[in-house]
């Protein structure tokens, strides 16, 4: 199918550019990127995008899709709905499943499933430790052979840190990076929630922004002794940002990312014991909200990611120590970055940046652009369009979510993902 985007305000951040321009879609691909009238209509179906931002397809570099194994969670379908209804058109899929993913079939399998019913495209990330169990390495050759992009036990830190040194160097041999998972467990222990005030007052478990902050520290260190390239995942804390931002500054090779839920939320919406709230990382004080908000405007964190990960009641109507860890968020991520823009903490091309440029930069995949012969996948935003956020209307198989009932402003109204049409927003 041809398609002629028209009149929409593109913004490509990979090139520098923001300015009206019609966007031609054909066999897959970008064809042309020109301004208004260039490009004949004549034989073309025609979007008229005005009014919309017309940007790269979003890439989410961290979800959980629960499969296989937890498909009462989540599927690789509905995953990938949930996925372009958020205006997504890739997601990077955590090894967390069960089996874990630490070998090349069940990499095939991931990625078979998303060829046959998928919306978006799918990578693997394969596991560091055979079964994430942190003992002994995984087969790294063969994970890229059949697809993985990158490596990590997302779900559990690497404790060893000799193990977490041989991981880097392994993938540094295949130009891979490594996805940290920045947690002491012995700091952690039983803890469900920020160790603060409101814990104390609550009477729940804390864990210290230190569980995270030392294990930060660690992997950067061993990124600089290895020369490998280190991603940290689902940064939460100001001192996290901090020592990544030394790292940074220091020539080291780190990449980093957080989730819209720690640029929004603070511990407090724990009080109440909302089970929703329970996430790992926790939710921290104000100080480090504003932090991560710096860090993103200021270049230190280069992506965000919602840590899509999806759970049942079955494991969410509990007693809030009992609940699991998780919120899902792929259906509400965008909205919730437009709010950083809205409120002038962030541009809008660095809003597109985060979600989509740098996301293909890290992990090295198609997309994040619209060059032309880059893969025809294309998100319309609708900046003003104001909406409730609606967790009975979501594609996802799972309602774990603290926004509901919210109301957001600026969303996805259509999703083409190869040249296709997978979302548009019908009310």
């Amino acid at each position: 199918m041809t398609l002629l985007i028209t009149s929409g305000l593109i913004i490509d951040p990979a090139r520098n550019l923001e300015e009206p321009r019609d966007l031609l879609l054909e066999k897959g691909k970008v064809a042309a990127l020109e301004p208004a009238g260039v490009i004949p209509k004549e034989g073309r179906k025609v979007i008229d995008a005005q009014g919309l931002v017309v940007a790269p397809g979003l890439i989410d570099m961290h979800v959980h899709l629960r499969e296989p194994g937890e498909e009462y969670k989540e599927t690789i379908e509905t995953g990938t709905r949930a996925a372009a209804k958020g205006g997504f058109t890739g997601v990077a899929c955590m090894p967390n499943t069960r089996p874990v993913n630490d070998n090349a079939s069940i990499t095939r399998y991931i990625l078979d499933q998303a060829k046959a019913v998928g919306s978006a495209r799918v990578y693997p990330v394969g596991a560091i430790s055979m079964g994430s169990k942190g003992e002994a390495l995984s087969e790294y050759a063969d994970q890229k052979a059949a697809g993985a992009v990158a490596f990590s036990d997302d779900g559990w830190p690497v404790m060893n840190a000799l193990l977490m040194r041989r991981a880097l160097e392994y993938a540094k041999t295949f130009d891979m990076p490594v996805i940290s998972h920045a947690e002491d467990l012995a700091l952690r222990a039983d803890g469900v929630m920020h160790e603060g005030k409101v814990s104390v007052r609550l009477g729940l478990k804390g864990i210290p922004a230190a569980a995270e902050e030392v294990m930060v520290y660690r992997d950067v260190r061993l990124a600089r002794l290895t020369g490998a390239r280190l991603h940290i995942a689902h940064v939460s804390t100001a001192g996290a940002v901090a020592i990544i931002r030394e790292a940074k500054a220091a020539g080291v090779n780190v990449t980093a990312e957080t989730a819209p839920h720690y640029f929004t939320l603070t511990d407090e919406a724990v009080v109440g014991f909302d089970t929703n709230a329970k996430v790992n990382p926790p939710l921290r004080s104000e100080w480090d909200r504003l932090a991560v908000i710096e860090g993103l405007a200021d270049g230190t964190l280069d992506a965000v990611a919602s840590d899509h990960a999806p759970h049942s009641v079955l494991e969410k109507d509990l007693e809030f120590a009992a609940a699991a860890f998780g919120l899902i968020g792929l259906e509400t991520s965008l909205g919730l970055t437009l709010r950083l823009v809205h409120a002038g903490e962030i541009t809008l091309r660095r809003a597109i940046a985060l979600l989509s440029a740098n996301p293909a930069a890290i992990l090295r995949v198609p997309g994040g652009t619209l060059a032309p012969g880059s893969p025809a996948d294309v998100t319309l935003i609708d900046l003003n369009r104001e909406w409730t956020v609606d967790t009975a209307a979501f594609a996802s198989r799972s309602r774990n979510c603290p926004f509901h009932g919210w109301t957001l402003k600026g969303k996805a109204v259509m999703t083409i993902l190869g040249g296709k049409v997978v979302f548009k927003e019908t009310n």
